[in-house]
């Protein structure tokens, strides 16, 4: 059986050999493009291998067959390298971006975000793409020379602004570390980004919609009869019982699911070469400049993926056992954060020494960054060494 011929490089591509470069210059290295070495340098960060045990839908403790922010982060990379390699774009410019899309996240996911710009009103706010921007070019520290990672252009470009031009974002209190950023190395935040960091959205809308239909089923929220009626999944479910009928449904979930994530990945893969074509796209400046997204799904498949989120939001996302946890979770954030606000010596030593010095919103940043950093089961271990006194004998 012959292999699949790889596509030739679209006009539009990304090329490593092209990069606009580093913050602070460095030497090529002899074994990897640019935009490979991004991908390491993410893959070897401390925030990378802290979302091992960091929440999608269900706390880490909760159990072991769940997904979790890292096994999602390499879903999503898996998905955006297979449609770049499919497009002709770099495949490891989106792979790098996938990577990193979620560095930022707090633990215990939305309910984590959620309670983390409640404690920072006032103090300038959270927002976990930016808070994602920041571990890659401030938080994580390995480097003599500089703080973060010191990623390309083209990496950061698409850590921002992955989802679409971002200018209209910068008034915001909680986007000032942007602005700031911008103000000393333009990122051109007016634009959309790269082909390939479009790729890397769309892998992420690819991969949890799939996963958390899996998910769902497993956890017992909802069961395979209930989702052969829903929009997207259905079809799949459908087909894959009439062409296995003898099939055990844990292996027929997944069959479905594998089935979905193709339709989902021609679907983009269609429809974006439709807008190449339309939009006469020939270069990686007139996909920044063609003032929509250039990778996309299509208009039913837009409508399907709706009706899909919806019937989620209602059975799986609102749940009240997921709504019970989201609430234990986000009291335990507020109550560590505020005891860290109050009595800021109970911080571990390095954290207490960046609050020192600083006003309230400074030290506020801090606290929310030690916070933020936290995996689900250091954060419950954390809260409870603050909370429980342990007593002996």
């Amino acid at each position: 059986m012959m292999a699949s011929p790889i596509p030739a490089r679209a006009p539009f591509a990304e090329n490593p050999a092209a990069s606009r470069g580093r913050k602070v210059p460095e030497a090529a290295s002899r074994t990897r493009t640019d935009f490979a070495r991004d991908r390491d340098r993410i893959i070897h960060s401390t925030a990378f291998r802290r979302l091992k045990e960091k929440t999608q839908v269900f706390v880490a403790h909760e159990g072991d067959h769940f997904r979790t922010r890292l096994t999602h982060s390499l879903e999503v990379a898996q998905i955006a390298r297979s449609l770049a390699t499919a497009m002709g774009l770099d495949p490891d410019l989106a792979e790098t971006i996938a990577l990193a899309h979620d560095l930022g996240h707090p633990p215990f996911g939305h309910a984590g975000e959620d309670e983390l710009q409640v404690q920072m009103q006032g103090y300038g706010g959270f927002d976990h793409n930016v808070q994602t921007f920041r571990v890659v070019t401030k938080l994580e520290r390995r480097y003599p020379r500089f703080d973060g990672l010191n990623l390309t252009w083209e990496t950061l470009e698409g850590v921002i602004k992955h989802n679409g031009p971002v200018v209209d974002q910068l008034a915001k209190p909680s986007w000032s570390a942007i602005s700031e950023f911008d103000a000393q190395y333009g990122l051109r935040l007016d634009t959309w980004a790269s082909a390939e960091a479009q790729v890397a959205a769309l892998a992420d809308d690819i991969a949890y919609n799939n996963h958390d239909v899996d998910d769902g089923v497993l956890a017992g929220l909802f069961n395979l009869d209930e989702l052969a009626e829903v929009p997207l999944i259905g079809p799949h479910v459908v087909s894959a019982r009439a062409d296995y009928p003898d099939c055990e449904p844990g292996i027929l979930r997944l069959e479905a699911v594998r089935r979905m994530i193709g339709a989902m990945a021609d679907d983009v893969i269609a429809e974006t070469g439709r807008r190449a074509a339309a939009g006469k796209v020939g270069s990686p400046e007139d996909v920044r400049m063609l003032g929509h997204a250039l990778v996309s799904f299509s208009r039913d498949m837009v409508e399907d993926l709706g009706a899909l989120r919806a019937f989620l939001m209602e059975r799986m996302y609102r749940h009240w056992k997921v709504n019970r946890t989201r609430s234990q979770a986000r009291r335990m954030l507020a109550e560590m954060f505020q005891l860290f606000m109050a009595e800021p010596d109970v911080l571990p030593a390095e954290w207490f020494a960046r609050a020192q010095s600083r006003d309230e919103a400074g030290r506020a940043r801090v606290v929310c960054d030690y916070i933020g950093g936290m995996t689900d089961r250091f954060a419950i271990e954390e809260h409870r060494k603050l909370f429980h006194l342990d007593v002996w004998g």
